[in-house]
């Protein structure tokens, strides 16, 4: 008789419905804002009209990013607060690698993602330490470009919100120099999705506990115990 093995996997509710709805609501914003980012900063010609107006398919951009840019920002303030409510895979703690086992997890998941290595110790189920640290610098990036969006809408706005960043304009040198990093912050979030969808995806290959799908139902698998089974 052949002798196999069998790994038994415990069924984990990892990712609550705020931050699975969160992460969904923010990719898609993020999507159109790049998108209506890249043409606004570099528009096009699309077709050639006798009046203004039948070209305003420029005003229709200009609207759609403003609009995911509050949905984005309003969205984003949910996770924060989240983040000091939610269970314990959503709460901050996870993010800023405060005790030297997070350290040591950061660099074994660098030499699994980097070197691609076996993992010489268990990644934690929730954000590994590695990808924690990288989302807690995103945060920030997400907050630099609210900031900085609302100060270069509010020259054209009445809104109470974009009204309360004008200051950010004189602080970085002007309004050129805001929208150029404005800008270049937009191909930081080009390049961190390239990354991100590459290792979700290199995760759930390798670590085989449901990464991928777990956004969608919240569920992911954790190995108990290996069984030896005779057949």
């Amino acid at each position: 008789m052949e002798q196999t093995q069998k790994a038994i996997y415990r069924r984990i509710y990892v990712w609550e419905f705020p931050v699975r709805l969160y992460h969904w609501i923010n990719g898609f914003t993020i999507l159109f804002l790049i998108i209506t980012g890249f043409l606004i900063g570099n528009p096009l010609q699309l077709f050639y009209a006798n009046e203004a107006y039948q070209q305003y398919w420029f005003g229709t951009v200009r609207f759609i990013h403003f609009v995911s840019a509050f949905i984005f920002f309003f969205n984003f303030l949910v996770r924060i607060y989240w983040g000091f409510v939610g269970n314990q895979f959503a709460r901050w703690t996870n993010f800023i690698p405060l005790k030297k086992a997070r350290w040591k997890e950061i660099v074994n998941v660098l030499k699994v993602d980097v070197l691609q290595v076996d993992p010489s110790m268990r990644i934690e189920i929730g954000h590994n330490a590695l990808a924690g640290f990288i989302y807690f610098f995103s945060f920030l990036a997400f907050a630099f470009q609210s900031v900085t969006g609302f100060a270069l809408y509010a020259a054209n706005s009445q809104s109470f919100l974009p009204k309360l960043f004008t200051w950010v304009i004189p602080l970085m040198g002007g309004d050129f120099a805001v929208r150029q990093w404005h800008h270049i912050f937009m191909w930081v979030f080009i390049i961190f999705i390239i990354i991100h969808i590459y290792l979700v995806f290199y995760h759930d290959y390798i670590e085989g506990r449901g990464t991928t799908s777990s956004m969608v139902g919240g569920w992911k698998f954790e190995k108990d115990e290996n069984i030896n089974n005779d057949e």
